[in-house]
């Protein structure tokens, strides 16, 4: 159920953001072309050449709209279309050089737009407005593209994050209770209190500039390292994110120079146990317990380095 003082809020947010960057201007960017007009070149040069039922798809425009507007397109001389050589019943659609011109310019007032938008700011609020546009895409069905992926040590306040989003994410999903919270305050706080930079360390993954998941490498003794706290939040989910997190544990482990590496798990956490096998670990041994509010299977996984 959407209550109606939600729907109210999303329409405010887009009457004044329309008319923030300008589109219910006659003209996109004080240009001849509308916002539509400027969406189907952005596709076309970062496409290339491609077929016309691909532009019509991405951007879900109506077929005949599309082919009017390619037509006016290419009467002014900014596209070219012909036949497939691949499938003569498709066409293919590409900029021309005079194209390439007209976009390179419409994406240079774009950029310098929003540029003085975000000006008017402190650095603060222009991370929070990004932070908070990003919240905005991934929620309604955007998903982040593996280069936009990036693995970093963990900065001032990160090490919070990580405790408290095993405490909520793992409450949400699997309904436990504040002890693994505790858990994981203590692995966070062992690691602070003991580390050793030359046979430990963590790894936040961001997105867009946000961390969007973390992993740790721990000493367990000389010659066995542990894997800890792999998370991958929800929006980041299905892009590879907690394989590049373990694979970056386990290459650190070898450079460490340890024999092993060992991690701790629990039966119904599926999707990492996957990303485990595939990575070469196996289940050497396993228990039931009663943790974090339910019964629950431990699992202990193990990797020759």
């Amino acid at each position: 159920m959407v209550s109606a003082e939600r729907v109210n809020a999303v329409r405010e947010f887009n009457r004044m953001y329309t008319k923030v960057i300008g589109v219910l201007n006659e003209g996109l960017l004080s240009s001849p072309y509308s916002l539509t007009e400027v969406r189907v070149l952005f596709e076309l040069s970062h496409r290339g050449s491609t077929e016309v039922t691909t532009v019509r798809r991405t951007l879900g425009l109506d077929a005949g709209y599309l082919s009017r507007l390619l037509a006016k397109f290419e009467s002014a001389g900014l596209v070219r279309r012909e036949r497939s050589a691949a499938d003569g019943r498709q066409q293919v659609v590409e900029l021309t050089a005079q194209g390439k011109d007209v976009f390179e310019a419409l994406n240079e007032k774009a950029g310098d737009q929003v540029r003085e938008l975000l000006a008017g700011i402190t650095d603060e609020s222009q991370r929070r407005v990004v932070q908070a546009m990003d919240v905005i895409r991934l929620q309604l069905g955007d998903r982040p593209h593996p280069e936009t992926v990036v693995l970093r040590p963990p900065r001032p306040g990160d090490l919070g994050w990580v405790v408290q989003r095993h405490g909520t994410l793992y409450a949400q999903e699997y309904r436990w209770d504040a002890g693994f919270e505790g858990l994981t305050a203590r692995v966070v706080a062992d690691f602070v209190e003991h580390h050793d930079p030359s046979r430990e360390a963590a790894w936040i993954a961001e997105v867009h500039g946000e961390p969007a998941g973390c992993v740790f490498c721990v000493r367990q003794d000389e010659h066995t390292a542990k894997l800890r706290l792999l998370l991958v939040e929800p929006s980041a989910r299905g892009h590879g994110v907690g394989s590049r997190l373990v694979r970056e544990c386990v290459a650190f482990a070898r450079t460490a120079g340890y024999r092993a590496l060992e991690l701790w798990t629990v039966d119904v956490l599926i999707a990492a146990r996957r990303i485990y096998q595939h990575e070469g670990f196996r289940l050497v041994s396993q228990e039931k317990r009663h943790m974090f509010g339910h019964d629950l299977t431990g699992q202990t996984w193990r990797l020759e380095l």
